[in-house]
């Protein structure tokens, strides 16, 4: 037990030693110091980790907002009765964010195509553009006595669009329309800059699109208040795409040999209209289906039999409702093919006669997509025999198998540039 006592008070000595030692005092705090300074973390590490923590917070916020819109979607199209589209926005919004649905707020109307895509249903009001046009065209005239449509942010070697005339770049602004009316490039045109938000309002352009939908009945903007609303709000038919109507019936086929059974027929075909803007209209009636059917659509002159070419026009009745005509028939075969088609039956030739059917439809809404659907109100007939110059009409009823047309958009019709607006 002394022993102990002896070794503990021999530390005791040992540490007031050292501790009236100022060489190890100082080596003590030096040390103290450096070890502090390096649980600190340094300048740079901490806006590095500042930054990737904004960058990781401006994703998922990103993300939870796609989500949101997919979610809002499918219950639009679960509320329409499309349950395979439901199902796929539904996995796709739960892909990006497994607890959508508890985040979700219902209030909020669903926006399908964000980001400047969908320009046919923009619920922004004709004065708030106005004012955020007014905005931008006195920030450009503050900026510089001379505005330039837009300014290079950096450094260019080459010549930048900003050089170019202002005329130059309207007339590539209507290369971006072109002949074919894609107005929706135009608002995508719109998002780059203000310059261009600015040039992409310019009134002689939507001026320029009316005169080609409605000629010379749109002459005047009232009672809308710019070419652009007109453009947007007046009823019309859609060039960017093809109106489908889907029919099918069950019908029942020729009895067995034995006499045990009869088959039962499940017929299905589909009915295609293109709209082009010059007033030229393309009917067919097929059973094979769009994925095979539309791409040969893009041009007028489509190679198919059963084929009908004609010319449309609007109609504005006096119950505000618009109504679109046509008439179509088939395109005329080459004399070459006519004579060698009829080179073993000249005896009994049938009469000549030209066939030419109209077609009387009403342009309504779908939902949020404007002027997408088509309902029959007439469809009729007219042979006309060249020799007598006698016309037979036929009108045929509109039953069950005349189902409406509905639009579906597509992108490769508005892809190439032909022709400027």
């Amino acid at each position: 037990m002394a022993d102990e006592n002896a070794d503990i008070g021999g530390t005791l000595e040992d540490e007031d030693e050292s501790s009236d030692d100022p060489n190890l005092q100082l080596e003590l705090n030096v040390f103290r110091a450096q070890w502090m300074s390096e649980l600190k973390p340094s300048p740079g590490t901490s806006d590095r980790l500042q930054r990737a923590r904004g960058v990781k917070r401006t994703q998922d916020i990103a993300r939870e907002e796609k989500a949101t819109e997919l979610f809002l979607r499918a219950v639009q199209e679960e509320q329409n009765g499309a349950v395979y589209e439901a199902i796929k926005f539904y996995r796709l919004a739960m892909q990006l964010d497994p607890d959508i649905e508890f985040k979700i707020n219902y209030s909020r109307p669903p926006d399908a195509d964000r980001g400047g895509g969908n320009y046919m249903e923009d619920s922004d009001t004709d004065g708030e553009i106005e004012d955020l046009l007014t905005y931008f065209e006195q920030q450009l005239t503050l900026e510089s006595s001379f505005p330039k449509i837009c300014t290079p942010e950096l450094e260019a070697t080459q010549t930048h669009i900003s050089a170019l005339p202002r005329e130059i770049l309207m007339y590539i602004f209507r290369w971006v329309v072109s002949s074919e009316l894609d107005m929706r490039a135009l608002e995508q045109l719109s998002l780059v800059c203000r310059g261009f938000y600015i040039s992409a309002r310019d009134p002689e352009i939507w001026r320029s699109a009316c005169l080609r939908v409605w000629g010379r009945n749109c002459t005047k903007v009232v009672p809308f208040k710019s070419w652009r609303e007109m453009f947007l709000q007046r009823p019309r038919v859609r060039f960017d795409g093809v109106y489908i109507s889907k029919t099918s019936y069950i019908r029942q086929g020729e009895e067995s040999l034995d006499g045990f059974y009869r088959a039962w027929h499940h017929v299905e075909y589909y009915r295609y209209l293109r709209f082009f803007p010059d007033g030229v209209v393309l009917m067919l009636t097929t059973p094979e289906d769009p994925l095979s059917v539309v791409p040969r659509l893009r041009t007028r002159n489509i190679r198919m039999d059963s084929a009908l070419l004609g010319h449309f026009r609007l109609s504005q009745e006096t119950d505000n409702q618009t109504k679109v005509f046509a008439v179509v028939c088939k395109k005329k075969e080459d004399k070459a093919t006519e004579f060698q088609r009829n080179r073993f039956c000249r005896r009994n030739q049938a009469p000549e006669a030209e066939h030419a059917f109209h077609v009387g439809l009403h342009l309504t809404s779908r939902g949020r997509q404007s002027f997408s659907k088509l309902v029959w109100i007439h469809h009729s007939c007219h042979i006309t025999y060249k020799l007598t110059g006698e016309t037979v009409i036929t009108t045929f009823d509109l039953d069950r198998m005349y189902t409406p047309f509905f639009f579906a958009r597509v992108k490769s019709y508005t892809a190439f540039s032909e022709q400027p607006l």
